[in-house]
């Protein structure tokens, strides 16, 4: 049984921008990944809203940094096979950091961190694969132009700076923006189908990577 840990933020989580709620089991593009693998793979969703790649935001109850938390999930999950990390949404706010180099920096530590986990019981290494998000767009919900206004052309430089730096660490990439369209409804989040679409999109190049 081969496993894969996907470590994301609330599009990894499914947050339905027109419900204001969560999508679907089925909808969510970690299940999506599932679904289009089949058996023989177990895939694993660790989304959370807001989740950051390496920055601290206390306006939540839950740890927001990535950073601080994976190290923990690669503990509780292990062994594993395959790290898919999409993060670097929530980088861009400006009470966050606001700027695409340091995200890339962040995804770099998260690199490093599953690089270097002291893994237990003769689990190995797991592969990596980043995943730039789905750029920002217009956003017509009133609570969010204040947190995100200002990033939607930051986020721009996110698949570059990302491609560049799986190219130096020798990881794999993909860039969702090539499959999936934040709904217009917050310009952020994602409708059900554009959520499918990244798992969907995301299963040869696992297939590739697991050696499947």
């Amino acid at each position: 049984m081969k496993t894969i840990l996907c470590f994301g933020d609330s599009l990894t989580w499914g947050h339905d921008a027109a419900g204001q709620c969560r999508h679907p089991f089925d909808d969510r593009w970690p299940n999506a990944l599932q679904a289009a693998l089949g058996g023989g793979v177990h895939v694993i969703a660790e989304g959370l809203g807001g989740r950051t790649t390496a920055f601290d935001d206390y306006t939540a109850a839950e740890d927001r940094n990535g950073a601080r938390v994976l190290p923990t999930l690669l503990g509780s999950h292990s062994p594993l096979d395959l790290v898919i990390i999409l993060l670097g949404t929530n980088d861009m706010k400006p009470a966050i950091h606001g700027d695409p180099i340091a995200a890339q920096r962040g995804v770099w530590r998260l690199v490093q961190i599953v690089r270097n986990h002291p893994y237990q019981m003769g689990a190995t290494t797991p592969g990596v694969l980043l995943v730039s998000p789905p750029l920002m767009n217009r956003i017509d919900d009133p609570r969010l132009p204040g947190v995100y206004a200002a990033s939607n052309q930051a986020s721009r430089a996110l698949a570059s700076l990302y491609a560049d730096l799986a190219q130096v660490e020798g990881c794999s990439f993909f860039d969702a923006a090539t499959v999936a369209t934040p709904s217009p409804v917050d310009g952020v989040h994602l409708d059900a189908e554009n959520t499918r679409k990244i798992g969907q999109a995301l299963a040869p190049l696992a297939r590739r990577m697991l050696d499947l």
